[in-house]
């Protein structure tokens, strides 16, 4: 595999676990959007950020939702390092190992924080959600390579 593509694999990955947290609304429900870092309500174009308490998730799920949050961030940046590093023609082992072990332990934060969502009417998953998946495919795929070499 060339260096380049693995380069632009670990960027995407990061960017995509980026846009999981911040951006995408993992789902919605009719004009809510709820994701790690919370709740968006849109009514009549006015649209305010709120937390998760309304739903009815529990303390342990909203803990989820901010480990997922936060393993997120930390594992994009630890996919930028290995995308740096890779960029200057080195293959950083060590630093794979970490994205490998921030993948993890997020992966099953944000996959507990998925299966726990508490049951609500008209619940749709978003695109935040299918970020998260694919961010950590391409996370797995750009370590595993990198340690094997």
């Amino acid at each position: 595999m060339k260096r380049s593509f693995l380069v632009a694999v670990a960027v995407i990955s990061a960017a995509l676990f980026a846009i999981s947290v911040w951006v995408g609304q993992w789902w919605t429900i009719g004009e809510v959007a709820v994701g790690p870092f919370g709740s968006r309500h849109c009514f009549g174009g006015d649209c305010r950020p709120g937390g998760l308490a309304w739903t009815g998730g529990g303390d342990l799920w909203m803990r989820t939702a901010v480990a997922t949050w936060v393993g997120s961030l930390l594992t994009m940046v630890l996919l930028l390092g290995v995308a740096g590093a890779i960029a200057a023609n080195r293959m950083p082992k060590l630093l794979a190992k970490s994205v490998l072990t921030s993948l993890v332990t997020t992966a099953i934060a944000g996959a507990y924080f998925a299966i726990k969502l508490p049951e609500m009417p008209g619940t749709t998953i978003g695109q935040g959600l299918i970020a998260f998946i694919a961010a950590c495919v391409l996370g797995a795929v750009t370590a595993i390579r990198v340690i094997r070499h």
